[in-house]
């Protein structure tokens, strides 16, 4: 096994012991909460504090007795799953007061509890800061009033607090997603998609609403997620006129042959004097000006439903164990803060600071000053409003550019979900630029066979939300055919390629499990040498083990899983669940793993394996796929746009691009989306095995083990830094990555 690198800072510093932890959910339920609840207790008790759960919220606290509960290990089993909150949530009217703070601050004080998770929106996390403020005070009342020691004041002289931001409206500023989010854009993007076909049998118009009283972030991104013609938001009211202009774009996109229409309209949509928008308001004009067929479906409360994301799952889980380890880091000095995310990492930011920010958005709104409302959600709002307006929105042939540049796009390598996003968002921008855009089909095959052909603005429509590749794809290497290749480039004059594709489930599975009596199921996952799909879904479905290549493993490596899965299996433990990666040892194939459980576990469980196969490439694309395929080629254009006209020689009418950055990846590196020299990736990659030398999602797998109850070192080296939400974020950075 790989050896830490003891440079690295490692949470065996950092002790529990004598620490009690209590962790609450408050105001409304979000899917993704369990995950994170689950993830404080096991982290918590990892550490060797005690961790308590408060039921019902703030009102769990002020009423104390039997809603202040001691968790154990088992107690959060079989959790990850489910959506809402197991422990509750209510709104508390009495914990708004003195009196109702100066009870619950009795009741933890009989537990001893002087550490807070709270997971909840920002009157929540307002609330438990303003408790923390007056924690002293509190106390010392306690003991005027003879309901506790005087002792204990100074042995429990400090509330720490750290938040985490449960809403399906992401409407808190400083990070990037909230909890729930992703699940609530799941369930209207489920519905769209199935609304979408009855509205194209029977040639209707469909006005959807979705929640938001104050955040537009659901509407704006399943908008840009199903390829809507018209969004209403209260952050970006439309101009005066825009009844006319909206019923402009529907008739003319009817007139080009679509059969349906999707408004999607946010609960607290506006007009620009403040006047609501209502779902209702909009059919009636939809019908009164054009007579089109015109439906209203209310997603109401659906959203808030069903099984958390896989995203949610993961999201919710790294922020627990943040959570826990800022309490174990924290002094009485140290601000109450939020968990919070930004491109692929977790980070911890002044609670009031974003609080603060928070509210300054309802205040430029409230006072009408819509472009500061925007800039203030952040930058991932801001740019999935611009997206949309450059796709949903064409500019007439006369106010369009003229670049005289000819650029193609094409799929390489296996079909992945979000790709037709990925070449629809490219198309639109490209000809919103004046560029003439061409789609090659089949990839580098047909590049070099001739399949090349011109593709329109109304050639992509409605391609968001298909599944695969539309263009097709294969996995031929352009290296046999290179001088074919540039032949065809010859001859249809194209400057610029942008290539969409790669080097070239188990969730269902472990609730099957669920209903039997001690059960381990063993998974195999795709990845060829990529051990990402084994190891994030196994974060997420809240997997035993993952056995993925980059992380080399033994025969005494599986017979400890083997043994450690028996001792679970022994107490009140059900169920399992192993991932192996499909190419992760030549030699411990799944089938051999399957049969050592089998073997090793007899009298205790039993075993079953599956091989998910290709349906993990099938399937319409979640909401994410959609949105990060869509911003991500939209960026992708527009670098092309810059570097065509930074290398056309205007006396020789051609583009000359013969230097390094002239042939870019772009990707995400932790916070930013980064152009980087294709040359440059050679020192950084494997080629024989197809993936990176460093992997930075190898970080996430000792979080797995650890809420699987094995002991390991966690690296917490990118972690403990309090930052400031105020802080500019890097200039390429668009961390709208996270939706």
């Amino acid at each position: 096994m790989a050896q830490p690198d003891t440079k690295k800072v490692f949470f065996e510093n950092l002790s529990g012991t004598g620490k009690a932890i209590a962790v609450l959910t408050s105001g409304g339920d979000a899917q993704g909460m369990n995950a994170a609840v689950r993830a404080v207790v096991r982290m918590g008790l990892y550490v060797g504090a005690k961790v308590y759960f408060i039921h019902e919220g703030y009102q769990g606290m002020v009423d104390g007795g039997e809603n202040i509960e001691e968790a154990s290990w088992e107690s959060v089993s079989s959790m990850l799953q489910v959506g809402g909150t197991v422990i509750g949530s209510a709104r508390c009217k009495e914990f708004r007061s003195h009196e109702g703070r100066l009870k619950a601050a009795h009741n933890l004080v009989l537990q001893g509890i002087t550490n807070l998770c709270v997971i909840g929106g920002d009157g929540s996390l307002t609330g438990a800061n303003l408790f923390r403020e007056e924690w002293s005070g509190l106390l010392t009342e306690l003991v005027d009033q003879g309901l506790i020691e005087a002792d204990a004041v100074q042995k429990y002289s400090a509330l720490h607090i750290v938040g985490m931001v449960g809403s399906i409206d992401n409407d808190f500023c400083g990070t990037d997603m909230t909890i729930g989010t992703d699940s609530a854009l799941h369930r209207i993007i489920e519905v769209v998609d199935a609304i979408m076909t009855t509205a194209q049998s029977h040639q209707r118009t469909f006005v959807l609403e979705v929640m938001g009283r104050h955040c537009g972030y659901l509407a704006l991104v399943s908008a840009l997620a199903c390829g809507a013609d018209w969004v209403l938001i209260p952050e970006m009211p439309p101009e005066d006129g825009w009844e006319d202009k909206m019923c402009q774009k529907l008739s003319a996109t009817r007139s080009r042959g679509t059969r349906l229409n999707i408004i999607i309209v946010a609960e607290g949509a506006i007009d620009r004097h403040g006047t609501p928008i209502t779902s209702g308001i909009v059919k009636d004009l939809v019908v009164k000006c054009l007579g089109f067929d015109t439906r209203v479906t209310i997603l109401g409360h659906v959203q808030r439903g069903g099984t958390p994301s896989a995203f949610d799952r993961i999201l919710a889980s790294r922020m627990g164990v943040e959570a826990v380890l800022a309490l174990l880091e924290t002094t009485d000095n140290t601000p109450a803060c939020v968990v919070s995310l930004r491109g692929n990492q977790s980070v911890r930011l002044p609670l009031m600071e974003c609080v603060q920010m928070t509210q300054e958005v309802q205040r430029a709104m409230d006072g009408k000053r819509f472009e500061e409302a925007v800039k203030l959600r952040g930058r991932s709002f801001e740019n999935n409003l611009r997206t949309y307006k450059l796709l949903a929105h064409r500019k007439p042939e006369s106010e369009l550019p003229v670049s005289n540049f000819n650029v193609a796009v094409l799929n390489v390598g296996a079909p992945a979900a979000g790709m037709n996003a990925a070449v629809r968002s490219a198309v639109r921008v490209g000809i919103s630029e004046g560029h003439k855009m061409f789609a090659v089909s089949d990839g580098f095959e047909g590049f070099y066979k001739g399949q090349i052909r011109e593709i329109k603005w109304a050639d992509v429509g409605g391609w968001t939300g298909q599944g695969g590749s539309l263009l097709g794809t294969k996995r031929t290497l352009p290296a046999k055919h290179v001088e074919k290749i540039a032949e065809q480039m010859r001859m249809n004059n194209i400057n610029a390629l942008l290539i969409v594709g790669g080097f070239e489930t188990c969730d269902r599975i472990k609730q099957s499990a669920s209903g039997t009596k001690r059960r381990v199921f063993i998974i195999e996952t795709m990845g060829g040498y990529c051990g990402y799909l084994a190891s994030v879904g196994g974060l997420a479905a809240g997997a035993d083990a993952a056995y993925i290549y980059e992380e080399p493993f033994d025969i005494k490596d599986l017979q400890a899983n083997v043994e450690h899965l028996t001792e679970k299996m022994k107490t009140s433990i059900q169920r399992g669940l192993v991932l192996r990666n499909e190419n992760c040892n030549e030699n411990y194939t799944t089938d051999f793993i399957y049969q050592l459980y089998s073997e090793e576990g007899k009298g205790v469980f039993d075993s079953r394996k599956n091989v998910l196969g290709h349906m993990q490439q099938g399937g319409a694309p979640s909401p994410f796929d959609r949105n990060f395929g869509t911003k991500i080629s939209a960026k992708a254009m527009q670098w092309v746009t810059k570097k065509l006209t930074e290398t056309f020689r205007q006396d020789e009418g051609r583009v000359f691009a013969n230097t390094e950055d002239s042939c870019c990846l772009l990707g995400m590196r932790r916070r930013a989306l980064v152009f980087q020299p294709v040359v440059q990736l050679k020192d950084e990659t494997d080629f024989v095995h197809r993936i990176p030398k460093e992997q930075w999602w190898l970080k996430l797998r000792p979080l797995m083990k650890i809420l699987a109850k094995y002991k390991t070192s966690y690296d917490v080296s990118d972690s403990g830094q309090l930052e400031h939400v105020i802080r500019n974020r890097p200039k390429e950075s668009d961390t709208s990555v996270a939706m």
